[in-house]
């Protein structure tokens, strides 16, 4: 009782799933948390004594925050496209709650090495080329330039506002906006396709059949096609050195070009393209991790932040037209130039 006067939509929770009855048969007092997330959204494991599902996730996205519906239509068109995603076994829209069927709790992260990565991000690859290739024009939104400007706004609000502390000055936000138009220019122009958004190692499952399991898809857009390898790559909770990256990354680019993905036939330009999305995107999480602390308390994110300046960093300093970009970060962190080269 005490709980539930503390987590009121707990107790509603738990009034949703006895309500199903016996065609979801539950152990109400297995409920437990599954995994934490970046949202408002939270996920629970019960044990059920259903012979096809021994256990169930509960999804729980308050309506006034989260919606359910778009995770609902993503799943419906990446399971059609062959990934394998979590069934939705029974939904309450008003009230926010999800039944899904339980993709285990073996996370890639959990198990990548230098041994197993080969084989898991193979099939990370292979799952990837095919919700890419069942792109549907319209049944997606766009990921636009409004989009990518607006992610591009969290790292000046967020992370340089109130995660430094410091205000730009107007040579400064001149010398910002310049990067985001190159970055935002490169990223429309690149082929578009599903973009799951955060395909990395928190959100793929190890799993016996179908490997992997794929979660956390309800902000899938229609985007550009690099943005998921980087986010498999480039990945903000474990990093590979740059050779076995590129290995991984030109056998997406041969997999995808033979499968009929519109991709560039150039290596070195996909690469490019490549890189310039994980900028826009590492710019974004940048902010988007200072936001996940200093607004909703959630520090442990800041741990994960100098793994993704080093990925900003490296990528600014290696092209010419994005320099102005690590000078930026000198000024702002206090840092010394240093002496680089451009290609």
């Amino acid at each position: 009782m005490q709980e539930q006067l503390h987590d009121p939509r707990l107790a509603q929770l738990r009034s949703w799933l006895q309500s199903l009855g016996p065609q979801w048969p539950v152990d109400l007092s297995s409920l437990a948390p599954a995994s934490s997330d970046a949202s408002f959204r939270r996920y629970f494991r019960v044990t059920s004594t259903h012979p096809d599902h021994p256990t169930l996730i509960v999804m729980d996205a308050p309506p006034s925050h989260e919606d359910c519906r778009p995770f609902i239509h993503v799943a419906r068109l990446f399971g059609a496209a062959g990934a394998t995603v979590p069934t939705v076994l029974a939904e309450d829209l008003a009230q926010g709650f999800l039944l899904l069927a339980d993709l285990g709790n073996t996370t890639y992260l959990s198990v990548l090495d230098a041994d197993s990565a080969d084989a898991l991000y193979a099939d990370a690859t292979d799952a990837l080329v095919r919700i890419q290739l069942a792109t549907r024009a319209g049944t997606l939104p766009p990921y636009d330039r409004a989009l990518l400007q607006r992610e591009l706004d969290l790292f000046p609000e967020w992370y340089v506002g109130k995660h430094l502390g410091v205000t730009l000055d107007d040579t400064q936000r001149t010398t910002l906006a310049g990067i985001n138009e190159a970055l935002i220019r490169n990223n429309l122009a690149q082929p578009q396709v599903y973009v799951h958004r955060d395909y990395h190692s928190r959100n793929l499952m190890r799993t016996e059949a179908g490997n992997p399991g794929v979660l956390d898809f309800q902000d899938a857009v229609i985007g550009p096609v690099t943005y998921d390898a980087v986010s498999l790559w480039r990945d903000a909770y474990i990093s590979w050195d740059e050779e076995r990256q590129i290995d991984w990354v030109v056998r997406y680019w041969e997999k995808a070009r033979k499968a009929g993905l519109p991709l560039t036939a150039d290596f070195g330009d996909f690469y490019r393209d490549f890189e310039w999305m994980g900028l826009q995107r590492h710019l974004k999480v940048l902010g988007i991790f200072a936001r996940l602390s200093h607004r909703d308390g959630k520090h442990g994110y800041l741990d994960d932040m100098p793994l993704v300046m080093r990925y900003t960093r490296a990528v600014a300093e290696r092209y010419s037209e994005l320099r102005a970009l690590a000078r930026l970060l000198d000024a702002l962190e206090g840092r010394a130039q240093a002496v680089g080269y451009t290609f």
